[in-house]
């Protein structure tokens, strides 16, 4: 089976799950099986996430593969990386995608050069005793650098915070053939006052971090779009929201767009204080995932 078949076109993507508090590792791997179940075919552990948070989801589910978004570069040796990529092969075959990222300056103190950077920690991972195969990685990529280079020595991107248009500006830089699954932000709620204010909760954390908004001015926004937690159209753009109908209609324009899989965050407000998954069972049975 072909990464791409096994991910499938839908995922979930969450910080929640790579918790490391005691108190809700036995409901973290409660709701991984259950996502399984619900049909989504990739687990993305957001938040600056390793290896063993993903040994964690492996272990807890069957088949469904389970994804790093991301692992930083700064802060994971890459040889230590490799070694514990190979160690979850050997116990589970190709359950496992190793999600790279150079993260921001803001967020990690040796931040220099990040393409350079990438580029380097992937030479690491090729030259460890126990490589990690260039189609079992993917990097997180939103300009055209990066992009070239998710294509050159990865199985594809994994972009955070992106529109349909930069995801087919993605897909052309790509190629066809690399995978491509952006994440992208749902507010299950119709009211556009409610929705908007919890897309704008969630954005204005993003919006001080200059790789996103350097992304999200070669798309056409303006430093108006990114004050008080995002404009309306900024927030329509990257969010996606309203009832059934409406949802299902913005998350096909990704996949018209190019995307193979969209990795999908419910925002419901709860921030990381605890897992939506009344959220993904809603989600689930708008897209009906196993379809």
């Amino acid at each position: 089976m072909s990464l791409k078949q096994a991910v499938g076109r839908f995922g979930i993507w969450s910080a929640e799950l790579r918790s490391d508090d005691p108190a809700v590792d036995g409901e973290i791997r409660e709701a991984a099986a259950e996502l399984e179940e619900l049909g989504f075919g990739a687990l993305w552990l957001g938040s600056s996430s390793s290896v063993a948070h993903g040994r964690r989801l492996v272990e807890a589910t069957s088949a469904v593969t389970v994804a790093t978004g991301i692992i930083s570069i700064w802060q994971h040796d890459a040889a230590a990386v490799a070694a514990e990529t190979a160690a979850l092969e050997r116990d589970r075959p190709g359950r496992f995608l190793l999600g790279i990222g150079a993260s921001h300056a803001k967020l990690a103190a040796d931040y220099r050069r990040p393409f350079s950077a990438t580029r380097a920690y992937l030479d690491a991972l090729d030259a460890a005793p126990e490589p990690v195969p260039a189609e079992r990685r993917v990097l997180a990529a939103l300009g055209p650098r990066m992009l070239a280079l998710a294509a050159e020595r990865s199985a594809g991107a994994h972009p955070y915070l992106v529109t349909a248009e930069h995801t087919a500006q993605a897909r052309e830089a790509l190629g066809p053939e690399p995978l491509l699954a952006p994440e992208l932000k749902v507010v299950l709620e119709a009211d556009p006052e409610r929705a908007r204010a919890l897309g704008r909760a969630i954005l204005s954390r993003y919006l001080v971090l200059p790789n996103y908004t350097a992304s999200l001015e070669r798309l056409g926004f303006g430093e108006d779009d990114f004050r008080d937690g995002g404009s309306d159209r900024l927030v329509d753009a990257v969010v996606v929201w309203g009832g059934p109908e409406e949802i299902r209609k913005r998350v096909a324009e990704f996949h018209a767009a190019g995307a193979d899989h969209v990795a999908l965050q419910v925002v419901d407000g709860s921030g990381r204080s605890g897992l939506p998954r009344a959220g993904w069972r809603r989600l689930a049975e708008v897209l009906e995932p196993r379809g």
